[in-house]
């Protein structure tokens, strides 16, 4: 019984490999059975149903012969003369007359090669349309939700604003005026009108710094405002305010220190002419509304020997105490050049933030690094850059500074009439031999080294001439004209005949 049932499956397979791979060269059918083969092949088993054999009835064990049997059938079910009209159960897909083939692993054809692609069955084909359709209505749907959903957004936006500038706008806290008295504001090197706005509002100008900020950009002067401090009415109007910041009346506490500028009043020999010293300048720029600092608080303040209240820097003090004249201590300690201060300040307060800013200015162009090339002190180098500033043109500062530190080197009185005039209240180019015999801690005449203290204020030029003098030997220099004319030598006797020359040019004559 089992070998006609393998005789007739493997018939089965055969008719099957026919009809799936006809449009391969015909197999040659294999000759019909005429007796026992010596080939038995084993049944598979089938874990599907039988879309051949039993279309009713899924596979158990047993259901083949010597296998039991299906438990609910007569005897004789499974032998193929009780089913003359039926075909063997097909053997599954994954199965195959040469034995199971792994999951996954492509059916390979009998001769070894690649199989050809299936052309795919139209069922197949309609489910990857179908899928594909289905992707291109899913995303169509998303770009309509977005979209949707976007113009949502921007129609909300458009609404809010139009809400705001319609009706909705509420403007910003604000004075109505008129200012009460004045404060002072400072406007700091590099402020945004933000910052400035700001400013305003903490020192009580404005109610609010977005009234003034709101008023300022539509002023277009405000790109014109300079650094430093302004007197603005207080609880004003911020369009009152931008427009008093902008005015150019008011700023205050600006004084502007002239090179070679002394801390004290000086007289002119030949004129009388007074020339205003630093103290003067300052107490003028001082006023707010009617209240001024004096010229004599200014100089009170300065005598005190609390130097760091007055600003004066570490590399400067312990000369400084030493100073014989306390009234000339901050002597060249406040720069020449444009200066801002608080006016609303004390006198001592004013002088804090003149001096404290000029020690940062004269850090800054090298001061204390200066020593590695003139062998001089921070406070050395700004006396002897005084005596540059009193006694040189610009074109010729280098060589006065040479001249400078050659003599000091040599231990060779500079005597310069510049320091004999910086005590005497009467001054002239040409000074006299009395006047030159006079001992005083500043007369280069009298004794050998630097003056006591700076003789005034130097310009950041002769500062830098002093800090990097120009190379030479020279060790004497005269001017000899009016057109500042002026003459260097190593020689004390040609020195001699250049003095001739300025003698007779009659720049050396004297008033007194």
């Amino acid at each position: 019984m089992s070998e006609r049932w393998a005789r007739a499956e493997e018939r089965y397979r055969q008719k099957e490999a026919e009809r799936r791979y006809k449009r391969r060269a015909p197999v040659t059918a294999e000759p019909e059975w005429d007796g026992y083969d010596d080939e038995t092949r084993v049944i598979p088993r089938y874990d599907d149903q039988l879309p051949g054999g039993y279309p009713d009835e899924p596979y158990q064990a047993g259901a083949y012969p010597g296998d039991g049997g299906y438990p609910d059938d007569p005897p004789g079910h499974a032998d193929p003369e009780h089913y003359p009209d039926e075909e063997p159960p097909r053997p599954p897909a994954d199965r195959g007359p040469r034995g199971p083939r792994p999951s996954g692993e492509p059916r390979r054809r009998r001769d070894g090669a690649e199989p050809r692609p299936r052309r795919g069955s139209g069922r197949e084909s309609s489910r990857i349309a179908s899928r594909k359709a289905e992707e291109r209505k899913r995303r169509r749907r998303n770009f309509w939700l977005i979209g949707a959903l976007f113009a949502v957004l921007v129609v909300a936006a458009v609404g809010y604003v139009g809400t705001k500038l319609v009706g909705g706008y509420t403007p910003a806290e604000d004075f109505a005026g008129p200012g009460g008295d004045p404060v002072v504001v400072e406007v700091k090197s590099g402020d945004t009108a933000t910052q400035i706005a700001a400013s305003m509002y903490d020192r009580g100008v404005v109610a609010s710094s977005a009234a003034f900020y709101e008023a300022a950009v539509q002023n277009s002067a405000m790109s014109g405002v300079q650094p430093g401090f302004y007197a603005i009415a207080s609880r004003s109007p911020a369009k009152a305010a931008v427009a008093e910041l902008v005015g150019g009346n008011a700023r205050v506490g600006n004084v502007v220190v002239s090179e070679g500028r002394q801390l004290h009043d000086q007289h002119d020999v030949n004129t009388g002419s007074r020339k205003e010293g630093i103290y003067t300048k300052i107490a003028a720029a001082s006023c707010l509304g009617s209240k001024c600092v004096t010229y004599q608080e200014l100089d009170a303040a300065g005598a005190s020997a609390d130097l760091a209240a007055l600003g004066v820097p570490e590399w400067a003090r312990e000369a400084v105490r030493e100073v014989p004249d306390r009234q000339r201590q901050l002597e060249g300690l406040i720069m020449a050049g444009s200066l801002d201060f608080d006016p609303s300040g004390t006198a001592q307060q004013i002088l804090a933030q003149l001096v404290s800013a000029s020690a940062r200015s004269y850090e800054a162009a090298g001061l204390l690094q200066s020593g590695a090339t003139n062998q001089l002190t921070p406070y050395e180098t700004l006396i002897a850059a005084s005596l540059v500033e009193r006694e040189a043109l610009p074109q010729d500062m280098g060589k006065v500074a040479r001249v400078i530190v050659n003599r000091l080197k040599v231990d060779q009185p500079l005597q310069f009439d510049s320091t004999v005039n910086y005590a005497l209240d009467k001054t002239e180019v040409a000074t006299t031999d009395a006047d030159r015999a006079t001992r005083t801690p500043w007369n280069t005449y009298a004794m050998a080294g630097l003056p006591a203290t700076p003789i005034s204020s130097p310009s950041l030029e002769a500062l830098k001439a002093m800090e990097n003098p120009t190379p030479g030997v020279w060790l004497y220099f005269v001017t000899i004209d009016q057109q500042g004319t002026t003459l260097f030598t190593e020689s004390y006797s040609e020195h001699l005949r250049n003095i001739d020359r300025a003698l007779e040019s009659g720049i050396l004559d004297s008033g007194r």
